[in-house]
Protein backbone atom coordinates (compact mmCIF):
# COMPACT_ATOMS: atom_id res chain seq x y z
CA UNK A 1 0.00 0.00 0.00
CA UNK A 2 1.30 3.43 -1.27
CA UNK A 3 2.51 6.34 2.02
CA UNK A 4 0.71 9.78 1.46
CA UNK A 5 2.27 12.65 0.18
CA UNK A 6 3.88 13.74 3.44
CA UNK A 7 2.16 15.88 5.69
CA UNK A 8 3.97 18.93 7.45
CA UNK A 9 2.81 19.17 11.25
CA UNK A 10 5.01 22.28 11.86
CA UNK A 11 4.07 25.35 11.30
CA UNK A 12 7.11 27.81 9.23
CA UNK A 13 8.21 29.46 12.13
CA UNK A 14 8.73 26.85 14.44
CA UNK A 15 9.77 24.05 11.62
CA UNK A 16 13.56 25.59 12.89
CA UNK A 17 13.05 24.93 16.36
CA UNK A 18 12.87 20.91 15.38
CA UNK A 19 15.53 18.86 14.73
CA UNK A 20 15.57 15.06 13.29
CA UNK A 21 16.86 13.35 16.10
CA UNK A 22 15.85 9.58 14.43
CA UNK A 23 13.60 8.54 11.34
CA UNK A 24 10.74 10.69 11.91
CA UNK A 25 11.29 11.34 15.34
CA UNK A 26 11.98 15.18 16.35
CA UNK A 27 13.71 17.09 19.22
CA UNK A 28 13.59 20.81 20.29
CA UNK A 29 16.77 22.56 18.27
CA UNK A 30 17.73 24.95 21.00
CA UNK A 31 19.59 23.72 23.95
CA UNK A 32 17.53 25.70 26.50
CA UNK A 33 18.22 24.09 30.29
CA UNK A 34 15.59 21.94 30.90
CA UNK A 35 14.19 21.23 34.22
CA UNK A 36 17.14 20.60 36.93
CA UNK A 37 16.50 17.72 38.30
CA UNK A 38 18.48 17.77 41.37
CA UNK A 39 17.14 21.12 42.00
CA UNK A 40 13.25 20.03 41.70
CA UNK A 41 14.12 17.43 44.14
CA UNK A 42 15.73 19.29 46.37
CA UNK A 43 13.02 22.23 46.67
CA UNK A 44 10.30 20.08 46.96
CA UNK A 45 11.75 18.14 49.91
CA UNK A 46 12.57 21.03 52.20
CA UNK A 47 8.52 22.31 51.31
CA UNK A 48 6.25 22.42 54.17
CA UNK A 49 5.03 19.63 53.98
CA UNK A 50 7.42 17.90 51.63
CA UNK A 51 6.27 16.11 48.53
CA UNK A 52 7.79 15.22 45.16
CA UNK A 53 7.25 16.21 41.39
CA UNK A 54 5.71 12.55 40.05
CA UNK A 55 7.56 12.40 36.83
CA UNK A 56 10.61 11.28 39.00
CA UNK A 57 8.87 7.88 39.54
CA UNK A 58 9.33 7.14 35.40
CA UNK A 59 12.79 5.71 35.76
CA UNK A 60 13.59 2.61 33.44
CA UNK A 61 12.46 0.65 36.56
CA UNK A 62 9.54 2.73 37.34
CA UNK A 63 8.13 2.30 34.36
CA UNK A 64 8.16 -0.67 34.30
CA UNK A 65 6.70 -1.38 37.28
CA UNK A 66 4.08 1.00 35.90
CA UNK A 67 3.09 -0.97 33.08
CA UNK A 68 2.73 -3.81 35.97
CA UNK A 69 0.22 -1.89 37.37
CA UNK A 70 -1.89 -1.40 34.67
CA UNK A 71 -2.32 -5.27 34.29
CA UNK A 72 -3.34 -5.75 37.96
CA UNK A 73 -7.28 -6.50 38.81
CA UNK A 74 -7.91 -3.76 40.72
CA UNK A 75 -6.37 -1.42 39.13
CA UNK A 76 -9.60 -0.75 36.84
CA UNK A 77 -8.44 2.56 34.33
CA UNK A 78 -6.55 1.32 31.73
CA UNK A 79 -9.00 -1.37 31.10
CA UNK A 80 -11.69 0.43 31.35
CA UNK A 81 -10.50 3.29 29.16
CA UNK A 82 -9.46 0.81 26.67
CA UNK A 83 -12.65 -0.80 26.56
CA UNK A 84 -14.61 2.62 25.83
CA UNK A 85 -12.30 3.51 23.23
CA UNK A 86 -12.65 0.10 21.34
CA UNK A 87 -16.89 0.34 21.48
CA UNK A 88 -16.85 4.60 20.83
CA UNK A 89 -13.66 5.37 18.22
CA UNK A 90 -15.51 5.41 14.92
CA UNK A 91 -17.97 7.95 17.00
CA UNK A 92 -15.28 9.97 18.30
CA UNK A 93 -13.20 9.91 14.74
CA UNK A 94 -16.58 11.02 13.08
CA UNK A 95 -17.38 13.95 15.55
CA UNK A 96 -13.60 15.49 15.07
CA UNK A 97 -12.79 15.67 11.10
CA UNK A 98 -9.15 16.28 11.74
CA UNK A 99 -5.77 15.45 9.68
CA UNK A 100 -3.53 15.21 12.64
CA UNK A 101 -3.91 13.13 15.87
CA UNK A 102 -1.51 14.17 18.31
CA UNK A 103 -1.45 12.02 21.59
CA UNK A 104 0.07 13.70 25.10
CA UNK A 105 2.49 11.38 26.92
CA UNK A 106 1.74 8.75 24.16
CA UNK A 107 4.33 6.05 25.80
CA UNK A 108 3.65 3.24 22.78
CA UNK A 109 0.21 4.34 21.51
CA UNK A 110 -1.43 0.99 22.61
CA UNK A 111 -5.03 2.29 23.37
CA UNK A 112 -4.99 5.11 20.75
CA UNK A 113 -4.61 2.31 17.45
CA UNK A 114 -8.23 2.15 17.99
CA UNK A 115 -8.10 6.13 16.82
CA UNK A 116 -5.47 5.69 14.34
CA UNK A 117 -7.72 2.72 13.02
CA UNK A 118 -10.81 4.77 12.31
CA UNK A 119 -8.93 7.63 11.17
CA UNK A 120 -7.76 5.60 8.34
CA UNK A 121 -10.91 3.91 7.57
CA UNK A 122 -12.60 7.28 7.69
CA UNK A 123 -10.44 9.75 5.68
CA UNK A 124 -7.76 6.75 4.38
CA UNK A 125 -5.08 9.83 5.25
CA UNK A 126 -3.77 11.80 8.01
CA UNK A 127 -0.96 12.29 10.29
CA UNK A 128 0.50 10.52 13.94
CA UNK A 129 2.26 13.17 15.94
CA UNK A 130 2.78 11.19 19.36
CA UNK A 131 4.25 13.31 22.20
CA UNK A 132 6.78 11.58 24.94
CA UNK A 133 9.95 12.46 26.52
CA UNK A 134 11.04 8.91 25.90
CA UNK A 135 12.97 8.21 22.68
CA UNK A 136 12.62 4.66 23.23
CA UNK A 137 8.90 4.79 23.78
CA UNK A 138 8.36 7.06 20.06
CA UNK A 139 10.47 4.71 18.28
CA UNK A 140 8.58 1.57 19.66
CA UNK A 141 5.28 3.58 18.21
CA UNK A 142 6.37 4.49 14.86
CA UNK A 143 7.06 1.15 14.06
CA UNK A 144 4.02 -0.07 15.31
CA UNK A 145 2.17 2.49 13.39
CA UNK A 146 4.64 2.02 10.23
CA UNK A 147 3.22 -1.62 9.92
CA UNK A 148 -0.58 -1.22 10.45
CA UNK A 149 -1.27 2.05 9.19
CA UNK A 150 1.21 2.95 6.12
CA UNK A 151 -0.76 5.39 4.84
CA UNK A 152 -0.07 7.38 8.37
CA UNK A 153 2.54 10.02 8.20
CA UNK A 154 4.29 9.47 11.77
CA UNK A 155 6.29 12.36 13.62
CA UNK A 156 7.65 11.78 16.97
CA UNK A 157 7.87 15.03 19.10
CA UNK A 158 10.49 13.71 22.16
CA UNK A 159 9.45 16.44 24.02
CA UNK A 160 7.53 17.78 27.19
CA UNK A 161 3.85 18.75 26.59
CA UNK A 162 4.62 22.83 26.37
CA UNK A 163 7.19 22.44 23.39
CA UNK A 164 5.37 19.43 21.70
CA UNK A 165 1.94 21.44 21.55
CA UNK A 166 3.21 24.61 21.05
CA UNK A 167 4.72 22.83 17.91
CA UNK A 168 2.05 21.94 15.83
CA UNK A 169 0.77 23.76 12.96
CA UNK A 170 -2.38 26.14 14.30
CA UNK A 171 -4.05 25.67 10.46
CA UNK A 172 -3.73 21.90 10.29
CA UNK A 173 -7.01 20.47 11.91
CA UNK A 174 -5.78 18.67 15.03
CA UNK A 175 -6.94 15.64 17.42
CA UNK A 176 -5.20 16.33 20.87
CA UNK A 177 -5.28 13.41 22.90
CA UNK A 178 -4.66 13.22 26.65
CA UNK A 179 -5.55 9.58 27.57
CA UNK A 180 -4.97 7.75 30.64
CA UNK A 181 -6.34 10.24 33.59
CA UNK A 182 -2.93 11.45 33.68
CA UNK A 183 -4.51 15.10 33.98
CA UNK A 184 -5.16 14.02 37.72
CA UNK A 185 -1.27 13.76 38.38
CA UNK A 186 -1.66 17.56 38.20
CA UNK A 187 -2.03 20.09 41.31
CA UNK A 188 -4.71 22.80 40.77
CA UNK A 189 -1.87 25.30 39.55
CA UNK A 190 -0.64 22.90 37.19
CA UNK A 191 -3.67 21.71 36.12
CA UNK A 192 -4.66 25.95 35.55
CA UNK A 193 -1.26 26.37 33.17
CA UNK A 194 -1.89 23.40 31.15
CA UNK A 195 -4.94 24.07 30.11
CA UNK A 196 -4.28 28.08 29.14
CA UNK A 197 -1.58 26.95 27.26
CA UNK A 198 -3.12 24.49 25.56
CA UNK A 199 -6.15 26.53 24.83
CA UNK A 200 -3.87 29.19 23.93
CA UNK A 201 -2.00 26.77 21.59
CA UNK A 202 -4.53 25.08 19.59
CA UNK A 203 -5.96 25.98 16.11
CA UNK A 204 -9.57 27.49 15.26
CA UNK A 205 -10.54 23.33 13.82
CA UNK A 206 -8.88 21.61 16.60
CA UNK A 207 -10.13 19.27 19.20
CA UNK A 208 -9.81 17.74 22.55
CA UNK A 209 -10.14 14.14 23.53
CA UNK A 210 -9.53 13.82 27.54
CA UNK A 211 -9.69 10.66 29.32
CA UNK A 212 -10.50 11.15 33.38
CA UNK A 213 -10.89 8.72 36.30
CA UNK A 214 -14.09 9.23 38.30
CA UNK A 215 -15.07 10.34 41.40
CA UNK A 216 -16.82 6.48 42.97
CA UNK A 217 -16.81 4.64 45.77
CA UNK A 218 -13.68 5.53 48.44
CA UNK A 219 -13.29 1.76 48.41
CA UNK A 220 -12.83 0.79 44.58
CA UNK A 221 -10.27 3.85 44.34
CA UNK A 222 -8.36 3.01 47.50
CA UNK A 223 -7.79 -0.61 45.92
CA UNK A 224 -6.83 0.25 42.76
CA UNK A 225 -3.84 2.55 44.11
CA UNK A 226 -3.05 -0.42 46.99
CA UNK A 227 -3.14 -3.38 45.27
CA UNK A 228 -2.77 -7.10 47.17
CA UNK A 229 0.46 -7.99 45.81
CA UNK A 230 2.06 -4.80 46.51
CA UNK A 231 3.08 -3.38 42.94
CA UNK A 232 1.89 0.11 43.86
CA UNK A 233 4.12 0.37 47.08
CA UNK A 234 7.34 -0.76 45.44
CA UNK A 235 6.36 1.62 42.63
CA UNK A 236 6.47 4.38 44.84
CA UNK A 237 9.45 3.94 47.06
CA UNK A 238 11.40 3.27 44.01
CA UNK A 239 11.58 7.07 43.41
CA UNK A 240 13.96 7.11 46.28
CA UNK A 241 15.92 4.72 44.47
CA UNK A 242 15.92 6.87 41.91
CA UNK A 243 16.83 9.98 43.89
CA UNK A 244 19.80 8.24 45.35
CA UNK A 245 21.19 7.22 41.74
CA UNK A 246 20.63 10.92 40.45
CA UNK A 247 22.05 12.79 44.09
CA UNK A 248 24.07 10.49 46.11
CA UNK A 249 21.73 10.50 48.58
CA UNK A 250 20.89 8.02 51.05
CA UNK A 251 17.46 7.00 51.83
CA UNK A 252 16.74 4.33 53.11
CA UNK A 253 14.70 1.81 51.95
CA UNK A 254 14.20 -0.28 55.02
CA UNK A 255 12.96 2.71 56.73
CA UNK A 256 10.00 3.48 55.00
CA UNK A 257 6.21 2.10 54.47
CA UNK A 258 3.56 3.22 51.25
CA UNK A 259 0.69 4.46 52.52
CA UNK A 260 -2.56 6.02 50.15
CA UNK A 261 -5.90 7.09 50.89
CA UNK A 262 -8.68 8.75 49.33
CA UNK A 263 -9.13 12.23 50.42
CA UNK A 264 -12.82 13.09 49.61
CA UNK A 265 -12.52 16.95 50.80
CA UNK A 266 -9.94 17.23 47.63
CA UNK A 267 -11.41 14.51 45.62
CA UNK A 268 -7.90 12.33 45.21
CA UNK A 269 -6.25 9.68 45.95
CA UNK A 270 -3.06 11.04 47.57
CA UNK A 271 0.16 8.24 47.61
CA UNK A 272 2.69 8.76 50.57
CA UNK A 273 5.96 7.51 51.61
CA UNK A 274 6.24 7.50 56.00
CA UNK A 275 9.62 7.18 57.69
CA UNK A 276 9.60 4.14 59.85
CA UNK A 277 12.40 5.78 62.01
CA UNK A 278 13.94 8.78 61.94
CA UNK A 279 16.26 9.19 59.55
CA UNK A 280 18.82 11.94 58.32
CA UNK A 281 19.18 12.71 54.65
CA UNK A 282 21.92 13.64 52.87
CA UNK A 283 23.08 15.29 49.67
CA UNK A 284 26.37 15.44 49.62
CA UNK A 285 26.94 17.32 45.99
CA UNK A 286 24.62 20.08 47.09
CA UNK A 287 25.79 20.28 50.97
CA UNK A 288 22.23 19.90 51.83
CA UNK A 289 20.48 17.77 54.02
CA UNK A 290 17.15 17.14 56.54
CA UNK A 291 16.04 15.37 59.26
CA UNK A 292 13.03 12.71 58.19
CA UNK A 293 11.41 12.39 61.84
CA UNK A 294 9.87 9.05 62.22
CA UNK A 295 6.00 8.84 61.05
CA UNK A 296 6.50 11.95 59.18
CA UNK A 297 5.38 11.33 55.53
CA UNK A 298 6.29 12.79 51.64
CA UNK A 299 3.72 13.33 49.27
CA UNK A 300 4.93 10.84 46.02
CA UNK A 301 1.98 11.60 43.69
CA UNK A 302 -2.00 12.60 43.48
CA UNK A 303 -4.38 11.25 41.46
CA UNK A 304 -7.48 13.51 41.36
CA UNK A 305 -10.94 12.50 40.41
CA UNK A 306 -13.39 14.50 38.74
CA UNK A 307 -17.32 15.16 38.40
CA UNK A 308 -17.56 14.72 34.10
CA UNK A 309 -20.02 17.65 33.91
CA UNK A 310 -18.42 19.66 36.55
CA UNK A 311 -15.19 19.30 34.19
CA UNK A 312 -17.05 19.92 30.97
CA UNK A 313 -18.22 22.99 32.47
CA UNK A 314 -14.68 24.33 33.69
CA UNK A 315 -12.81 24.01 30.42
CA UNK A 316 -15.49 25.86 28.59
CA UNK A 317 -13.67 28.80 30.83
CA UNK A 318 -10.50 28.08 28.58
CA UNK A 319 -12.42 27.69 25.11
CA UNK A 320 -12.75 24.44 24.95
CA UNK A 321 -16.90 23.07 24.04
CA UNK A 322 -17.99 19.87 25.41
CA UNK A 323 -19.24 18.11 22.32
CA UNK A 324 -19.10 14.17 23.48
CA UNK A 325 -19.40 11.74 26.43
CA UNK A 326 -18.30 8.45 26.39
CA UNK A 327 -18.23 5.88 29.38
CA UNK A 328 -18.57 2.28 30.27
CA UNK A 329 -21.66 0.93 31.80
CA UNK A 330 -20.48 1.20 35.15
CA UNK A 331 -19.77 5.41 34.74
CA UNK A 332 -16.33 4.68 36.19
CA UNK A 333 -14.32 6.49 33.41
CA UNK A 334 -14.70 8.97 31.73
CA UNK A 335 -13.83 9.84 28.05
CA UNK A 336 -14.28 13.49 27.07
CA UNK A 337 -14.25 15.36 23.85
CA UNK A 338 -13.77 18.91 23.22
CA UNK A 339 -14.19 21.27 20.33
CA UNK A 340 -11.69 24.90 20.32
CA UNK A 341 -14.02 28.23 20.24
CA UNK A 342 -13.30 31.52 20.73
CA UNK A 343 -14.12 33.20 23.39
CA UNK A 344 -15.18 36.67 23.00
CA UNK A 345 -12.95 40.02 24.24
CA UNK A 346 -16.64 40.73 26.36
CA UNK A 347 -16.44 37.15 27.74
CA UNK A 348 -12.79 37.18 28.95
CA UNK A 349 -13.96 39.98 31.33
CA UNK A 350 -14.23 38.64 35.38
CA UNK A 351 -17.94 40.24 35.82
CA UNK A 352 -19.31 37.77 32.91
CA UNK A 353 -21.28 34.63 34.52
CA UNK A 354 -21.62 32.78 30.81
CA UNK A 355 -19.29 31.47 28.35
CA UNK A 356 -21.32 32.41 24.69
CA UNK A 357 -19.83 30.23 21.22
CA UNK A 358 -19.08 31.95 18.07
Amino acid sequence: MQRQKELHIFSPSQRNLWRSNAPSIWTPASDHPRENQAQSILRTLHDQPRWLEPYHLYDERGSQLFEQICQLPEYYLTRTENSILFETAGRIIAAAPVECIVELGAGTSKKTLHLLSEQVRQRKRGAFAPIDVSLSGLAASRDIVREEFPLLNFHGLCSRYEEGIAGIEKKLPTLFVFLGSTVGNFNRSEFVRFFRHLAESMGPKDYLLLGVDRVKDAEVLEKAYDDAQGVTAVFILNVFRNINRLMKSNFDLRKMRYHSWYNPQWQQIEMYAISTATQEILFPSHAASFVWEKDDRILVEISRKFEPVRLQKQLQFFGLKPVGHFTDPKDWFSILLFRKFKISSAEKGETKRHVKYE
